[in-house]
């Protein structure tokens, strides 16, 4: 039986389940670390969020409309066969700094890379399927997950999709939205509006 793409909304009801565990912890939660420390973590939390989608359109760039019916090596795949499922997780990490929290920070990076790990070894059977021995080779040298820099290759012209680009823009704007949500609830938490129940460093 041959491969099959991987069902991306079953991914994507993964990660939507999870945002909303991720949302009920952090209305619950309180960063242990204030003052300057706190607003530095912040800072470093927006920081990885603005690369994250910075990163996400920049591989959207090459893949577009062609994933799945291409196989893309160039830019940012060159370098790691998932560049995407990097900058999200980096985006996850963001989150949890932004929320003032390591813990929380660790915790939003591990299940990420969890969950982004299995999808691309799914993603992998599947290619493996489609471009047989080019995508060994592809496979072969270049990181599944995390980037290898001396591997970067480009090309003069990228030809890309609009469309694609703009959902994908969007889709980072979930990032950043992060900010002023989380700004928010620890205004709340210190008002006394919303409980308390952990503080996390």
């Amino acid at each position: 039986m041959s491969a099959r793409p991987v069902n991306q909304k079953a991914r994507i009801h993964v990660v939507q389940g999870g945002a909303v565990v991720l949302g009920i912890v952090l209305l619950l939660t309180h960063p242990g670390l204030g003052g300057a420390t706190h607003e530095y973590i912040e800072l470093v939390g927006l920081a990885l969020v603005l690369a994250c989608i910075a990163g996400r359109m920049w591989s959207i760039l090459y893949v577009g409309s062609r994933k799945n019916r291409e196989l893309v090596t160039l830019g940012p795949y060159s370098m790691t066969r998932n560049p995407l499922y990097l900058f999200s997780t980096i985006g996850a990490v963001g989150v949890g700094l932004i929320h003032g929290s390591a813990v929380v920070a660790l915790a939003l990076g591990l299940m990420s890379y969890l969950v982004f790990t299995i999808t691309a070894a799914k993603e992998a059977a599947y290619l493996k399927s489609v471009f047989g021995a080019d995508y060994d080779a592809y496979a072969a040298r270049t990181p599944m997950f995390f980037p290898k820099l001396s591997l970067y290759r480009d090309s003069a012209e990228v030809v890309f999709s609009p469309a694609a680009l703009k959902r994908t823009f969007l889709d980072g704007l979930f990032f950043l939205l992060t900010f002023p949500l989380l700004e928010a609830i620890e205004h709340l938490q210190l008002g006394g509006y919303l409980p308390v129940l952990v503080r996390l460093i």
